[in-house]
């Protein structure tokens, strides 16, 4: 047998391991080991930094997505003629007319000022009380510390509509203070009727937060400001909160955007005009009717209402992320 016909028979038996018969690529070489999936799943393996930036980028882009596409179709919807029911994606013409118009309707000014004079007195309610029920659950030892918060945190888990009913009751005759004196007025349809519930229902998450940054600071500082005469509560305001800034700033700014969105009570127990106290949201879905509804204007009031929300997580954030990352923190 001569040396070609040898190589010949050694080639064919080559090939027939490999799975071929003429020596080419296989028919399934795209499921093989140098296929396009196999060199990609190779090089994310031996550099998984790659694999992390796409994941990264790909889930920030649809967090992203989700995100601002509400804000994008309001804002899509407030530019609409009135009465148009088939919007496009991509607005073909701009009128900015509606965002003037919720002014003059409605009084939409006031409505908001109600919604931020809720929010801004509850955080300051809640900040004054919550940082000492913070100092006390952080600083100080007693007996029954652990049920208390435990309690605490447990009642916030309660649906506010469960509380609706009683509260309304109350809310609508005389209340006796303490078993004192009587109010003579009755609270429902007043700011007391919006503030008192909101600032019970947020309490909880601010003295959880707030226990848990006053707790970590040393006491060899508090210790130092009462050893030059300064009391218990002036060490809690000038010593504590100063150094737990994050915590406080955290809390509050939490309050804050819980009590301005709020929609169950402040609708509830108020009455529909701006001067009977309403909030933001009578003043959105004042411009929906029994036969009829602006959605353009409701878009656009939307927009509006959510301004100080965004402007205060916009200046804010900073201090929101560091007060809830340092308050996982165990110093």
């Amino acid at each position: 047998m001569s040396i070609d016909a040898r190589n010949h028979d050694d080639a064919e038996t080559y090939d027939e391991r490999d799975g071929s018969t003429g020596g080419g690529a296989s028919e399934g070489g795209d499921d093989g080991p140098n296929s396009p999936i196999s060199r990609w799943a190779d090089d994310w393996l031996r550099h998984p930094e790659k694999a992390y930036a796409v994941m990264t980028v790909f889930l920030g882009g649809v967090l992203l997505t989700t995100s601002l596409f509400p804000l994008y179709w309001l804002f899509v919807v407030a530019m609409a003629p009135p009465g148009q029911t088939n919007i496009p994606l991509i607005p073909t013409t701009i009128d900015l007319s509606a965002f003037v118009v919720i002014f003059q309707k409605v009084p939409f000014a006031r409505f908001m000022f109600n919604s931020l004079f809720y929010a801004t007195t509850v955080t300051i309610v809640v900040l004054l009380i919550g940082s000492l029920a913070g100092y006390a659950f952080g600083r100080l030892e007693f007996r029954g510390k652990t049920p208390l918060l435990f309690s605490l945190l447990v009642l916030s888990f309660f649906p506010p509509a469960t509380l609706f009913l009683p509260l309304f009751r109350a809310f609508n005759q005389q209340v006796e203070m303490l078993g004192l004196f009587m109010l003579p007025v009755e609270i429902y349809g007043t700011p007391g009727a919006v503030i008192a519930p909101l600032s019970a229902f947020t309490m909880p998450l601010a003295i959880f937060i707030l226990t848990t940054f006053y707790s970590q600071i040393p006491d060899g500082l508090e210790d130092a400001a009462r050893v030059e005469g300064t009391t218990r509560l002036g060490a809690l305001f000038r010593v504590i909160m100063p150094l737990s800034a994050p915590g406080v700033a955290t809390a509050g700014i939490l309050t804050f955007i819980t009590v301005y969105t709020e929609f169950f009570f402040s609708y509830l127990m108020t009455g529909n005009s701006a001067a009977e106290w309403a909030p933001v949201v009578n003043g959105v879905l004042a411009f929906q009717s029994q036969y009829t509804t602006r959605y353009d204007l409701q878009a656009a009031a939307s927009l509006v209402a959510i301004i100080p929300v965004a402007i205060l997580v916009v200046f804010a954030q900073e201090k929101i992320i560091s007060g809830l990352t340092q308050g996982a923190l165990k110093e």
